[in-house]
């Protein structure tokens, strides 16, 4: 298990665990970010990501894809 941060670009990832406080946790599971559900580095700017999670692109800063486990 890795922070999604350590994905590369275009691999295919099924999320395993999504941390933090409660708050942030209900933010990322209202963008889809969800235990289970696949997702794929579009692309990486200065750490912050570009994401496709169920035929939508969200893009997140580093801080919250390193809460996101795969």
């Amino acid at each position: 298990m890795m922070p999604l941060t350590m994905a590369s670009v275009g691999e295919m990832q099924t999320i395993k665990k999504v941390g933090g406080k409660q708050e942030v946790k209900l933010f990322l599971e209202s963008l889809g970010f969800t235990t289970g559900a696949i997702v794929t580095i579009v692309s990486k700017n200065q750490g912050n990501l570009i994401t496709k999670i169920k035929d939508s692109r969200v893009a997140i800063s580093q801080e919250m894809a390193n809460k996101i486990t795969i």
